[in-house]
């Protein structure tokens, strides 16, 4: 049986604006468009959404697999659109965007998994306008290598793809998703992208040990992961995995000095972090590093 755990003092989340959420419900559904911070609930999203930001979700809002922490839809997928890209060149153009993060369901009954539409968007932003930084977060396109190469040519700046979780707790939680897989994806896609910098992340309070977090963090880093985001799952509803605890900020801090002294070049970790908060943030400050 589901158990509710209310949430401590620092989990306690301003009010939503509605004016802000309807501005950005507007624009998206005028232009057939799926954000992730709504599918997704993201508990940030109306601090986003006021600073004009939005991670775009292609290839539609529902998912082929059934990740149990997961609140996006999952299903039987419709067709693509095949005007999606040109879509998010508008949004992109009428929020004023110059960081852009593009993600998307997972759709495993593509045969490309869906690259070629990652690749598309990324073209038509930077025929918009070249000096545009996009993110991307892509699923795992099953393990294939050509489905990853597709996405990498088009030259996205950050690429990436979220463990989610501790290997032992992937049964549970993505049990049609590979933990060695997701490694394997990530350290093919540094050796592929010139210049591309490689992004991860994952969700503490189901269940995950200490030793198991870092365990995952040593992973990453072994797989050439330059950015790092951990946050806390938060159970969008009863019949999601129950969570087990909510994690402390100073034990998130705990694991943010551990990630910088494993060599990540970014790296953000607190209860409310999700991929995207502070992605711009992120890429310039690896950026600098680099220099």
């Amino acid at each position: 049986m589901a158990v509710y755990i209310r949430r401590p003092e620092w989990l306690k989340l301003a009010a939503l604006e509605p004016a802000v959420l309807n501005g950005v419900t507007k624009l998206t559904r005028d232009l057939k468009l799926h954000t992730v911070c709504e599918s997704a609930r993201c508990p940030n999203r109306t601090r986003c959404f006021s600073e004009g930001t939005a991670t775009f979700m292609i290839l539609g809002n529902t998912c082929t697999r059934h990740c149990t922490f997961c609140a996006v839809n999952h299903g039987k997928p419709q067709a693509l659109d095949i005007q999606e890209a040109d879509h998010i060149v508008q949004a992109v153009d009428r929020l004023g965007l110059r960081y852009v993060v593009v993600t998307s369901v997972t759709r495993d009954d593509l045969p490309d998994g869906g690259a070629s539409q990652f690749a598309r968007t990324i073209r038509a932003i930077h025929e918009y306008d070249s000096s545009i930084v996009v993110e991307v977060l892509i699923p795992d396109f099953q393990g294939s290598d050509s489905a990853l190469r597709t996405v990498t040519d088009a030259s996205p700046a950050v690429l990436n793809h979220n463990v989610e979780t501790v290997l032992r707790l992937y049964p549970e939680v993505r049990p049609q998703a590979k933990y060695r897989r997701s490694l394997e994806l990530l350290r093919r896609a540094k050796l592929l992208g010139m210049n591309l910098l490689t992004k991860s992340g994952f969700m503490l309070g189901l269940g995950e040990s200490r030793g198991e977090v870092i365990q995952v963090m040593v992973d990453l880093r072994r797989a050439g992961c330059d950015l790092l985001t951990i946050g806390q799952y938060l159970q969008p509803s009863l019949e999601h995995h129950q969570l087990v605890r909510y994690v402390r900020p100073e034990e998130f801090e705990e694991y943010r000095v551990m990630a910088d002294k494993l060599g990540f070049v970014s790296a953000v970790s607190g209860p409310l972090v999700r991929s995207s908060l502070h992605a711009a943030e992120m890429y310039i400050a690896a950026s600098q590093k680099s220099q």
